[in-house]
């Protein structure tokens, strides 16, 4: 229900605050225990008939979601602008690869999820691909649409089905990609977005109607998710945050390195978990690479992110961006030298400059922290072992990427990363056919690929022997 002139409710926490000018577009309230609980069983109910469906029947209400996106790519764009600040045309990059990965799952879900033989001795074995029921995603801001269904396709493919707390400041992007899986044919409780605040998190996971949850976010929400889930026996899958390594090992296309560089870090302003947030420089590319990236990083241009000429948008919030001045004041004023920005932008909106800082030490909080924002690091390693020894000293595991000529050098260093994920002369992104998912305290489990559509079915074995089979004993 959208709030006009009516007292809000003390719970009520859902609104859309454009970052550009911080004025407050639209609020919601957020529903009651009672309502939840309402929901949560219809979305069981819906799971005893929607895993009944074929694989088939289940993929084609995903492909058409994808279609549905791609003809509503105009006004879902404008919503992720108008949400978290989002530049027009990574908007619109947004809407493409969230239904990419729709139609890739549409496509290849159901052979996916085929019967897998098993050799046996005698009779015949298989493990089948079922269902586990309904499953609750919590998901971030940062992208609105693609974090949501790289979890929600592959399960809806599955015969799960989902509940969804999004971000409490992309209250109508949540509901326009409700309304696109309601207008694909997904039936009542199949796909149902819930406004909650996050303290209900923990109360809806106790549920025992829920059989899992998925969610992204920061390591304090991942921990409180594991914890409850732990504690009910219920599966989850958590991919947290990142300090993802950018290694340059050699000087040989420094254009290529350093736009890899500035895309790695500056897509989405910096607020990406993969994002490129610790630069590890060989010494004899450091002093070109540092320049050539305070170079292009001067040139980006601020301004209104619905705006085609501007290059730099606002943060999501004004809570965000003094929390990167802090990490960023920090640094400085424990020695780390500022090549370019270091404050806040002079004028309206949540704005940060863009940042690039050198000689960054341990006893800085950015040295350990993970920056969501247009802030980068640059190191200097001596060689491969030391920029290997540094990639791997933090808590977190997400991405990370090298930038190498000599691609047999890179491929060693990318095996010696303690990630989840490398990518070769490319900033880390995602695709569809790749897993995502992390180690340490980045989390667990996959997501994309055919990792992902595996991680919430039972896995169940289906093993024949004759009837006139000699009973030998039992074991287990």
């Amino acid at each position: 229900m959208i709030l006009s002139d009516q007292p809000r409710s003390s719970r009520s926490s859902i609104a859309t605050t454009n970052p550009f000018d911080g004025s407050v577009v639209q609020e919601f309230d957020v529903m009651e225990p009672a309502e939840v609980d309402r929901l949560v069983e219809r979305s069981h109910a819906a799971y005893t008939q929607w895993r009944n469906r074929t694989r088939e029947e289940r993929a084609a209400v995903v492909t058409r979601a994808g279609e549905l996106m791609l003809e509503r790519r105009e006004e879902l764009a404008e919503l992720l602008t108008l949400e978290m600040g989002k530049l027009t045309r990574e908007a619109h990059g947004e809407v493409f690869l969230a239904a990419s990965i729709l139609a890739y799952y549409g496509e290849q879900g159901p052979q996916m999820l085929a019967d897998k033989p098993l050799p046996t001795r005698k009779g015949e074995a298989r493990v089948v691909s079922q269902p586990v029921g309904a499953l609750l995603g919590v998901m971030p801001w940062n992208f609105p649409y693609y974090q949501v269904v790289r979890f929600a396709g592959p399960n809806l493919v599955a015969g799960n089905t989902i509940l969804l707390k999004h971000a409490s400041n992309c209250p109508q992007s949540a509901l326009a990609l409700e309304q696109v899986f309601r207008d694909a044919g997904a039936p009542e409780g199949v796909y149902t977005n819930l406004f909650v605040p996050g303290r209900d998190i923990s109360r809806i996971i106790e549920n025992p109607l829920i059989q899992g949850a998925s969610l992204t976010g920061s390591e304090a929400a991942g921990a409180s998710v594991g914890e409850v889930s732990g504690r009910n026996l219920k599966k989850c899958v958590l991919e947290l945050g990142g300090s993802d390594p950018f290694i340059v090992l050699d000087a040989e296309d420094m254009t290529h390195t350093v736009t890899a560089a500035l895309v790695g870090r500056m897509a989405n302003t910096g607020q990406s978990c993969i994002s490129a947030k610790r630069m590890l420089v060989i010494d004899e590319a450091y002093d070109a690479f540092v320049a050539g990236l305070r170079d292009a990083m001067s040139r980006l241009v601020p301004g209104d992110p619905a705006d085609p000429a501007t290059t730099v948008g606002p943060v999501s919030s004004e809570e965000s961006a003094l929390e990167i001045l802090e990490q960023v004041q920090d640094a400085i004023d424990k020695g780390a030298k500022v090549e370019i920005g270091g404050g806040r932008m002079d004028r309206p909106g949540a704005f940060v400059e863009p940042t690039l800082l050198t000689g960054v030490t341990e006893d800085m909080r950015i040295f350990r922290e993970e920056v969501f924002g247009p802030v980068a690091v640059v190191h200097k390693v001596s060689s491969d072992e030391e920029a290997i020894a540094l990639a791997n000293d933090s808590e977190f595991g997400l991405g990370g990427a090298v930038l190498c000529h000599d691609m047999e050098r890179a491929q060693r260093v990318a095996e010696r990363l303690d990630t989840g994920m490398v990518w070769i002369n490319h900033p880390t992104s995602s695709m569809a056919e790749l897993p995502f998912g992390g180690v340490k305290k980045s989390g667990f489990g996959r997501e994309l690929s055919d990792l992902g559509i595996h991680e919430f079915v039972n896995k169940k074995l289906i093993y024949a022997l004759p009837s006139d089979t000699k009973i030998a004993g039992a074991a287990g």
